[in-house]
């Protein structure tokens, strides 16, 4: 009678608890999983696509980055362009009532996101998490640029990008710094020897081909595919910011060494006019920008970007270039209204303009237009008391950003030849 009672028992036992984990199954499928989004597709009650390998990793990487309180914001640019075709319903969108995953589920190899590294508290315990979350990370750091001008400092390595990946689909991070000229800058992805290549295709990354520079965006929270998660609040000004993001660094090294043959001119008046010309270009900087006007910096500014990092003190002038496509009938009275009287004024509008600005203490503010033609480009000057004109040749150029006495300004990425074909093949380009 006993031996029966304990097979009663444990039949009863196994009966129970087979019960138990058949509610337990039904209550995942029908409530757990259409909540979360995790159900079959077509299934009754159930969210299109939620099911897709890309979703469960963004999902997750958020999930991931939420808990650790990561900054996270989305920069993927064809999500970022799917959002944009219907930017005001996405920014009415609530959580939970998407029916269709419509942007995360784009099949794809990565979704990319970007973080600001001074607001990141928890590098190293994120990461582990990550891991034990099921994230395969890569790490890609390198030297820090800002450092390259303090000899004791050189070499320190930064958190450049991280990559993720979670079965077939990878979260690229890309790590963006604070830069002195109130800008953000993410560096070139570069593996080193011994990092797997075969990690994730890399060549399709849309990130870290080159460094870039963007504006500091500010975010807005947005709920799409029932994730909530942060864009730039100007989507559209972030996506014209990408392809003309490229960053080149200022030459610290060389910098170093031309100062070493050649002493750098430290007096009281050397110190004032760089300060005034500063002041000058910072000024022309924000004239231009009202208007919508692209420039670089030209001639003797260039050269004093390129070959020493500062200002030349013995130039007198700050030389910006700019494209005559990109001029503004109202340049000139621009430049008054801000306290900058017309000096000079050479040539026309279709052939060899230049324009010539009166700043303090006898400072002047030189800008050159440039003209293109099929194999090259071209400025022209005049020589101020003959009258005669002369037309200087370039090799074409594209404009890259880079950082100038604590500013983001742009330079001809081509910067070798654009001053050579100014100052000829010399060395240190000696004035």
């Amino acid at each position: 009678m006993s031996r029966i009672n304990k097979n009663v028992i444990l039949a009863l036992l196994t009966l129970t608890s087979s019960a138990f984990l058949l509610f337990q199954l039904y209550y995942y499928k029908h409530y757990l999983s259409a909540k979360n989004g995790t159900g079959l597709s077509k299934s009754k009650g159930s969210r299109i696509g939620f099911d897709s390998t890309q979703w469960r990793a963004v999902k997750k990487f958020i999930v991931l980055t939420s808990s650790q309180n990561v900054p996270v914001f989305l920069i993927d640019p064809l999500i970022l362009e799917l959002i944009n075709k219907d930017f005001e319903q996405v920014k009415n969108t609530s959580h939970g009532s998407t029916s269709e995953c419509k942007f995360f589920c784009v099949p794809r190899d990565f979704t990319t996101f970007a973080l600001r590294y001074h607001l990141w508290k928890n590098e190293e315990g994120w990461f582990r998490i990550a891991e034990n979350m099921g994230f395969q990370c890569l790490k890609i750091e390198s030297k820090d640029p800002r450092l390259d001008g303090i000899d004791s400092l050189s070499g320190t390595e930064i958190p450049l990008h991280y990559i993720c990946r979670l079965a077939n689909h990878a979260i690229h991070l890309v790590v963006f710094h604070e830069r002195s000229g109130n800008y953000l800058w993410h560096g070139h992805l570069r593996l080193k020897g011994h990092m797997d290549r075969k990690f994730v295709p890399f060549r399709k990354l849309q990130f870290g081909r080159y460094p870039g520079a963007f504006d500091r965006p500010e975010l807005q929270q947005i709920t799409i595919d029932g994730l909530e998660i942060l864009i730039p609040k100007d989507p559209v000004h972030f996506l014209e910011e990408i392809p003309r993001s490229r960053f080149i660094e200022c030459r610290y090294k060389e910098a170093r060494a031309f100062f070493q043959q050649y002493l750098d001119d430290n007096t009281v008046e050397a110190m004032a006019f760089r300060k005034n010309a500063k002041e000058l270009l910072q000024l022309a900087a924000k004239t231009l920008k009202k208007l919508g006007v692209q420039f670089w910096l030209s001639s003797g500014t260039c050269l004093g970007w390129y070959r020493q990092c500062n200002i030349i003190t013995y130039s007198k002038d700050v030389d910006l270039g700019i494209f005559i496509q990109d001029y503004k009938s109202d340049i000139i009275s621009a430049f008054q209204d801000v306290g900058l009287p017309l000096k000079h004024k050479f040539g026309k509008v279709e052939d060899s303009l230049e324009l010539s600005f009166q700043g303090k203490d006898d400072i002047k503010l030189d800008i050159f237009f440039f003209y293109e033609e099929t194999d090259h480009m071209w400025n022209g000057g005049t020589q101020a008391k003959t009258g005669k004109k002369f037309k200087y040749l370039f090799p074409k150029f594209t404009l890259c950003w880079t950082e100038f006495v604590d500013m983001k300004v742009h330079v001809p990425c081509e910067t070798t030849e654009y001053i050579e074909a100014n100052y000829g093949n010399n060395e240190q380009y000696v004035l």
